[in-house]
This record gives C-alpha cells, sequence and structure tokens, in this order.
C-alpha cells in the first residue's frame, strides 16, 4: 500500500513517526457515462466561466467566494503555512471510552502505521491504550481540511477515524415524531422477545453484498455475448401496511425462532462430522 500522508502521532510531549494508509477500498463496479448513439466516452472539461476557455491543473488556483460573485484565491504556499498543529501530526489531545463517541461522527478510516524510528513509542501507546481501554481523540489535516478524529486500537495497528464536525451532524426534525401513539405493554415485550431472538455476535463475514455480486454476473454475461431478458415493468409497490401489529411481531418471533432451530440444528450436525472424522 502507498501511504497517503506521512507525520506523527503526538500526545503530551511524545511525538511518533507515523504513515497513513487507507483501511477501506470500494469494490462496486465502477461505471463510464457514454453516448448511447456511438459507444463513446462523455469527457468532461475544465472552462473558464468567464471567457469559456479551457485550462490546465497549472492554471487553477483556489477560490473562497465572500460574496456573490467575488472571490480571494489562495496558493499551495499559503496554504501549507497555516500554522496549525495538526498538518503534520495526529495531535491527540484526550482520551475517552470508545462507547462515549456516537457512531453518527464517523467517516474515513485509515491505518497508522510507524515509521522505524518510533516503533517503541507506537508500541508503548498501544499497550496504554489497550490497558486502559480507551480512545485518543484527534486533531489531523488532511487534503486540506482539518478534521476532529479517533485513534484505536484494532488487531496489533492504531486505526484512524475522521469525524465530522458537531455543527456538520444535522439535527433531526421529522412531524411524524411529534404525533402521539399508544403503544402497548403486551406490544414492547413481543418487541423484546423478537429482538432477543435476532441477537448475535456481530460477524461481518457472514454478509455480502449481493447487489454488486448480482451486478457483476450480468456484466459477465454481457461480456460473454449473452442475451439479458428483462420481464415486464411492474409498478413499484410501496411497502405493506401493518393492519395488526401484534400479529406481525407474533409472526416474526415464531419465524425467528424457527430459523434459529434450523440454523442451531446445522451447527449441531457440523460440530458431530468434525468429531466423527
Amino acid at each position: 500500500m502507498r501511504p497517503l500522508w506521512r507525520g506523527a502521532i503526538t500526545f503530551g510531549l511524545i511525538s511518533i513517526p507515523v504513515r497513513l494508509y487507507s483501511a477501506v477500498e470500494n469494490k462496486s463496479l465502477k461505471f463510464h457515462l457514454l453516448h448511447e448513439k456511438d459507444g463513446g466516452r462523455i469527457k468532461y472539461q475544465r472552462t473558464c466561466g468567464k471567457c469559456g476557455e479551457e485550462v490546465t491543473w497549472d492554471d487553477i488556483v483556489k477560490g473562497y467566494e465572500y460574496s456573490k460573485d467575488h472571490y480571494v484565491t489562495f496558493t499551495q504556499e499559503e496554504m501549507a503555512a497555516l500554522d496549525v498543529d495538526s498538518i503534520k501530526a495526529v495531535d491527540v489531545v484526550s482520551f475517552v471510552p470508545l462507547e462515549r463517541v456516537d457512531p453518527i461522527y464517523f467517516d474515513k478510516s485509515y491505518y497508522v502505521a510507524p515509521e522505524s524510528s518510533g516503533l517503541k513509542a507506537y508500541r508503548l501507546l498501544a499497550d496504554a491504550l489497550q490497558a486502559e481501554g480507551q480512545v485518543g481523540v484527534a486533531k489531523v489535516t488532511l487534503r486540506e481540511r482539518e478534521h476532529l478524529a479517533t485513534i484505536r486500537l484494532k488487531d496489533g495497528v492504531f486505526v484512524l477515524e475522521t469525524m465530522h464536525w458537531p455543527d456538520e451532524i444535522r439535527t433531526p426534525s421529522f412531524e411524524e415524531l411529534d404525533k402521539r401513539v399508544d403503544v402497548r405493554d403486551n406490544e414492547v415485550k413481543m418487541a423484546r422477545q423478537l429482538i432477543q431472538q435476532l441477537s448475535d455476535d456481530f460477524r461481518p463475514e457472514q454478509f455480502e453484498d449481493e447487489y454488486r455480486t448480482r451486478l457483476q454476473e450480468l456484466a459477465e454475461k454481457k461480456v460473454d455475448g449473452q442475451e439479458i431478458t428483462v420481464s415486464a415493468e411492474t409498478e413499484e409497490e410501496g411497502p405493506a401496511e401493518v393492519v395488526d401489529l401484534m400479529e406481525a411481531l407474533k409472526a416474526s418471533v415464531a419465524q425467528a425462532k424457527e430459523r434459529r432451530g434450523a440454523n442451531s440444528k446445522g451447527g449441531d450436525s457440523n460440530r458431530q462430522a468434525v468429531s466423527a472424522s
């Protein structure tokens, strides 16, 4: 992997030289826009809205619009010279329990690997964080934007999670939730039973992107020249209205119990087969 950023983790007077790597990759199928008539790629040109001329990247500067059609511009040198601690460092300012951080704040994940000169300090912070069961709250500047972030340990490697700023989180306001409804105790009890039946450990490996899989299969058929038939379009139906909530809950609990029983039998069969072998 190629590092996206080089800097340091700093907390107190400790500085740990590190490299930053993207922790995830997008595996969705990538599409290009084509001209339906002849299959040509659609291109986007960078043109000036004032003179209409096509411009190169070397001719482009960043501009901040302080009022309608009025800008102040910034050079790369001016932006790099900003005196902010987070430009070259993951500046850890405090430590908190992870469960105190609302997941709505999380944005993107990065792996943080040490430079060879910072390995001992890296291990020291890792061991201390693991012992305390906490995560670091930090500030870091990536791609000309300062981020709030957390830094935590996963499988012996630090993971940096960039976060949204508090003023970027919208306040939820929905008229429907202002209406009063009568939720009965037996309905809550049945809903809790359903939750209990569906409770399990989080095992992400049991899930897959079915849409991407089907789309990949369709693409491969097209590449092979197979004819694709599509059924006549039907009017999209909205979600069915629940006529009797209690009956729906009872049916859901029964279905969940049946599935759990089937999965349990399958697990027992597998264990017996392993034991017999």
